[in-house]
């Protein structure tokens, strides 16, 4: 497949260059037997003729859907656009842009952050998906979809984060609020140290804890490519 990849953010300066961009971090989980091409948007760069590729990946991002940025703005307006026969996947900003753009609404979270490994529990087995009952998988983020968009259907979710994985009936569109792109050591490095924790001293040290256990992100990978292919 040719898939773009929509990079919306990169890995803080903070951590020195010591990563991958989230456009390498998404080649890593989706896995050879594709042709990728990333387009940095926050710098302006977009796919130039967006008929030439059969799927699309929006990557995580510090800023917020509902910020007033240009390029957010202008990455609503492309989602919107993009042929309806173009799959879709969203990581975590990249689920919220899904949801605000094709109809939903996006809001800063009264939960607060959301930091470290977190647990979904699956209510919808789509086609792509094998017969796991929960998934658990890293998070950082503080905004969440608080309403569905039109035909969007949840596949798994938490009391935290109850619209955590949606698909749509109308198109083909998966995206997750979690983030199964992100390594161990990355998780652990941006979750170090993280503002979350001026807030809430005690959130950091817990969600640093909550790493060092099993993960499915490599399940969810498996999802995506089968959905892809599918």
């Amino acid at each position: 497949m040719q898939i773009a990849i929509l990079e919306t953010g990169h890995p803080p300066e903070r951590l020195g260059g010591r990563f991958p961009s989230y456009g390498a971090m998404v080649e890593a989980l989706i896995g050879d037997g594709h042709r990728f091409e990333r387009f940095d948007v926050t710098a302006g760069r977009w796919p130039e003729a967006p008929e030439a590729f059969d799927a699309f990946v929006v990557t995580g991002s510090p800023a917020s859907v509902y910020d007033p940025i240009p390029w957010v703005e202008d990455l609503l307006v492309f989602l919107r656009r993009l042929d309806h026969s173009k799959k879709l996947v969203g990581l975590c900003f990249g689920h919220q842009a899904l949801a605000q753009a094709l109809g939903g609404r996006v809001e800063r979270s009264e939960r607060g952050w959301g930091l470290g490994l977190h647990a979904y529990a699956v209510v919808e087995r789509a086609p792509f998906m094998d017969d796991a009952e929960r998934i658990a998988v890293p998070v950082s983020h503080q905004d969440q979809v608080v309403a569905l968009p039109p035909g969007a259907r949840v596949l798994a979710g938490s009391a935290f984060t109850p619209f955590a994985v949606l698909a749509w009936g109308d198109r083909p569109a998966l995206s997750f609020q979690c983030h199964p792109e992100f390594a161990p050591d990355y998780a652990r490095a941006l979750t170090d140290g993280h503002r979350a924790g001026m807030a809430d001293p005690a959130l950091v040290p817990a969600a640093l804890a909550s790493l060092e256990a099993p993960h499915d992100s490599a399940r969810v990978g498996g999802w995506i490519r089968r959905f892809l292919r599918g």
